[in-house]
């Protein structure tokens, strides 16, 4: 890729303010090396118990344990701690109750006390199901962030989302737990492969029609240097991104007032779109970005944006290579759409709502939508294009 990975540059820090539960991202570049002195000094500022011999266990998969978690591991190990590694499956199938079951044993069979520390090390598979296993593990013991993917540095390594999925619906089954910090290597991304570095530009996009129009603005700019994982710029952008995201968390950290709702932009077709398509089908990124054009083209249908705003969104998610329609959109019918969209959280008394924008830069939660105007978007969609 880049000669970055031979570059060390000083992390920048975005700090999430939460009050006692407050806490630090760091985004840096071929630092990786250095996540356990963060590590310590957020342990230590928690109050939890110093010196040699702390036992670690870094939950990962079998794509990046050879490589970045073991990178993590060596460096725990190099400053005094015990640590393990668990390895799991790869894949959107992992996110369940019966793989949280394997760490529950292995957490046991170390004698994990309130002191050990979970660290995830991997996309957001690996971060949501090891933080729902650290919340609930001894009723909550400390965990770390060290995503791998794109997707997890700017979305769901943020903000304290945790869980795992049930059979009849994605992220049904969780928890808000707060990590003692997130650290990010960007230089990670210059091997994740293409589709997954992709899916992640989709939230990329999703910040900048939510919440920072200049934003979506240095994107449309700044096409080729994320095609091509310009370092510069994937450091601004991920710095960014959670800088956005952490504001909403700041406001709605459990999602009790709607703004955090805004940040599922997208996501009530995406998730729909996920489950109906059988999860890993569809890589999340590539749900949500085809979940924001139905969701810009209902809003549209509805008079609240004009048609320019939806064809900004798609071309550019066209120039950065991700779909803006289902591959194959008549295999899944508009009737079960419907029904799946039914269990969406955002939904209230079986009264769909869903996430619109009104312009560039600025969504709003909307109620009462007629289920007919939900029904001919999916139906648009459904024809050959």
């Amino acid at each position: 890729m880049t000669a970055s990975s031979q570059t060390t540059l000083p992390a920048s820090r975005v700090h999430v303010n939460l009050g006692d539960r407050s806490y630090d991202i760091l985004v840096a570049s071929g630092r990786l090396q250095g996540a356990a002195a963060a590590i310590e000094q957020w342990c230590t500022s928690r109050g939890h118990k110093p010196g040699t011999g702390r036992l670690a266990l870094v939950v990962t998969d079998i794509h990046v344990e050879g490589s970045h978690a073991r990178t993590v591991a060596q460096s725990l190990r190099d400053a005094g701690w015990r640590c393990e590694i668990e390895s799991l499956p790869a894949g959107e199938t992992t996110k369940s109750l019966e793989q949280a079951n394997r760490l529950y044993d292995r957490l046991i069979d170390l004698r994990a006390d309130r002191h050990t520390v979970v660290v995830a090390v991997g996309g957001g598979v690996i971060g949501d199901l090891a933080g729902f296993v650290a919340s609930t593990y001894s009723r909550g013991i400390p965990f770390v962030q060290v995503p791998t993917t794109l997707l997890a540095q700017v979305d769901s390594s943020v903000g304290g989302k945790v869980g795992v999925n049930h059979p009849k619906a994605k992220n049904m089954i969780g928890a808000f737990y707060q990590p003692l910090g997130v650290y990010i290597d960007t230089v990670l991304l210059e091997t994740l492969p293409d589709r997954e570095y992709r899916a992640g530009l989709a939230e990329v996009v999703k910040y900048g029609v939510i919440l920072d129009a200049p934003f979506f603005e240095y994107l449309e700019a700044h096409v080729e240097e994320l095609n091509r994982r310009d370092p510069d710029v994937l450091r601004h952008v991920v710095a960014r991104s959670c800088r956005l995201k952490a504001d909403v968390v700041e406001h709605d950290e459990f999602e009790r007032t709607g703004l955090r709702a805004v940040l599922n932009y997208g996501h009530t077709f995406g998730h729909a779109f996920e489950a109906l398509s059988g999860y890993g089908e569809l890589l999340h990124g590539e749900a949500v970005a085809v979940g924001m054009v139905y969701a810009s083209r209902l809003a549209d249908r509805l008079g609240r944006i004009p048609p320019e705003l939806t064809t900004r969104q798609v071309q550019l998610l066209r120039q950065l290579s991700l779909p803006v329609r289902l591959p194959d959109p008549q295999a899944l019918s508009t009737e079960n759409l419907l029904a799946r969209m039914q269990l969406d959280k955002k939904t209230v008394g079986g009264e769909l709502r869903f996430v619109l924008p009104s312009r560039l830069g600025h969504v709003e939660l909307v109620s009462g939508i007629p289920a007919a105007e939900v029904t001919a978007v999916l139906a648009e969609f459904q024809q050959p294009g």
